[in-house]
């Protein structure tokens, strides 16, 4: 009876810390009876994390979640560090799959370098991950939509669609074999370098023509710019007429003068001002014409002598 209740006994102190290493792993394992270092991220959605998932940085596991909790309208997700990780203040934190069967665990990322370094109950910032349950809803009706999309396509309907296409095709077949036949005879003739595309195709003569014609007109480029820049410096007759300002000067008084001759014209000075203002040389011009009109009719009557004469007394 005494072995029996010892073998008892043994098996419940077994059983019991069998369960007891059992709730510890679930509870985060000895992460749970450490000393660390407690960060916080919000979230707007957790995506099945759970107390006791992995905190990793680079892939290296550096800590556990610690809790899960609402703080206004966010998902709180304390993390406990394990003592000397360098998690800075404006590291990130992001909650990543580990794997399709829903294993999740939270990345934090280094941060810049020489940042300063987080302290107990930091909180960093986080960054939203797609949903996976989400992007598999997507996806499914994604799927959905390409077999219902396949299921349209039926025998008949793809009948009705091609057959027609088939039918010209048939019907048309002796003038689309003819139609193969002279392009591939008018490609051959192109690729032998004969008829006018051939040639521009295969032959130098259009090339080395607008080389030609490019180059002289560099050439011309190159004389125009010479000109300008000899006009530009005062060279030439178009230079100095450009550039001079004697020219200009000259043209200036000439303009000047011819103001004053004009000026002194319309006043009525000088012989010009006066043939062109007093109106006796008017007088004096028509009643001349008047006499030698006269005179004129006369002619014909008397000989020269007298036609002199007459003229003299006409006019004296």
């Amino acid at each position: 009876m005494k072995n029996s209740l010892e073998t008892r006994l043994g098996i419940f102190v077994v059983l019991a810390v069998f369960a007891a290493i059992l709730v510890i792993e679930m509870l985060g394992g000895l992460e749970s009876l450490r000393t660390g270092l407690h960060v916080s991220a919000l979230f707007d959605t957790v995506q099945e994390l759970k107390v006791g998932d992995t905190v990793k940085m680079a892939g290296v596991e550096i800590g556990r979640v610690d809790g899960i909790a609402f703080a206004d309208n966010k998902v709180r997700v304390t993390m406990k560090l394990r003592p000397g990780v360098g998690v800075k203040t404006d590291s990130q934190a992001v909650i990543k799959f580990a794997g399709l069967m829903g294993q999740n665990f939270v990345s934090i990322n280094f941060g810049s370098p020489g940042g300063p370094v987080a302290v107990d109950g930091s909180v960093i910032a986080s960054e939203e991950q797609p949903d996976l349950s989400a992007i598999m809803a997507k996806l499914d009706k994604a799927a959905s939509g390409i077999q219902k999309f396949g299921d349209s396509f039926s025998g008949d309907k793809i009948d009705n669609i091609l057959g027609p296409l088939t039918d010209f095709f048939k019907q048309n077949s002796s003038h689309m074999s003819g139609i193969i036949s002279n392009v591939d005879n008018v490609t051959g003739q192109i690729a032998g370098g004969q008829g006018t595309v051939g040639r521009l195709i295969y032959q130098d003569a259009l090339y080395n023509s607008a080389l030609n014609t490019v180059t002289n007109l560099q050439d011309a480029i190159v004389q125009v710019r010479g000109v300008v820049d000899g006009i530009s410096s005062g060279k030439g007759t178009i230079g100095k007429l450009v550039n001079d300002e004697s020219l200009f000067n000259s043209t200036a008084a000439s303009m000047t003068n011819l103001n004053q001759i004009l000026f002194k014209i319309n006043q009525g000075d000088g012989t010009i001002g006066k043939l062109v203002n007093n109106q006796e040389f008017y007088q004096n011009a028509k009643v001349s014409l008047q006499k030698l009109d006269k005179a004129a009719d006369s002619i014909e009557d008397t000989g020269p002598l007298s036609v002199i004469g007459i003229i003299a007394g006409r006019l004296f």
